[in-house]
């Protein structure tokens, strides 16, 4: 409720059937949340998760498509879903650039001469960075998961990847469906609080150990 999909169908705007639909819609809708993105600020759950790195080495996978745990300061950050601010070429998928500004055109190419669009997962596109966040699990520790419904997959798959003997800790206000083979240790609280929480509870069980 309240999200980016209120005012739009998901298939006119972040589909391919979109882009070859109605190429102008697409990038308008993207070229508003950069708009958006522009006046948008870290929140103290990003600055939490920043302070975490003084302590251990934490590594974020995340489905936002914004810059706000770089800005926050954070230093290893994963996009499954891509990135609000980057461009891609349509015709090779491994040419990406930087947009200047808010504003991505038709016309706008890449050397090869294609259109660009925008660096972003469509619904129904293969998440090419899903091994390299399924190989981050795998490795894991300690495994955390914020503001997530658990739904949105692949990502969601992600907690199948969690080895058995590793703690895993959720932190979302609202009910969230947790899978019954997982024990998961809820902290019912939003991102701004909970991080803090979830910070005091890690410093006493690992007796601030630095393990950066």
């Amino acid at each position: 409720m309240g999200g980016l999909w209120e005012e739009y169908n998901v298939e006119d705007v972040a589909s391919p059937q979109a882009w070859q639909k109605d190429r102008e819609l697409v990038l308008r809708f993207y070229n508003d949340r950069r708009k958006q993105l522009i006046n948008a600020q870290p929140n103290p759950g990003h600055y939490g998760l920043v302070e975490l790195e003084n302590h251990f080495d934490v590594q974020i996978i995340t489905q936002n498509v914004d810059d706000l745990h770089e800005r926050a300061g954070s230093k290893k950050v994963l996009h499954v879903h891509g990135e609000l601010k980057k461009a891609r070429s349509t015709k090779d998928p491994e040419l990406i650039y930087d947009i200047e500004g808010w504003e991505l055109k038709t016309g706008d190419t890449c050397e090869k001469g294609s259109q660009l669009r925008p660096h972003i997962v469509w619904f129904g596109e293969p998440v090419p960075e899903m091994e390299h966040a399924i190989g981050l699990t795998r490795e894991a520790e300690i495994f955390v998961i914020i503001g997530t419904s658990l739904v949105v997959y692949p990502a969601a798959s992600l907690l199948d990847f969690v080895p058995s003997r590793v703690p895993v800790y959720l932190i979302d206000p609202n009910d969230v469906i947790i899978p019954f083979y997982r024990k998961i240790e809820l902290i019912k609280e939003k991102a701004s609080t909970g991080v803090q929480v979830l910070t005091k509870m890690l410093l006493e069980k690992y007796h601030f150990t630095n393990r950066k």
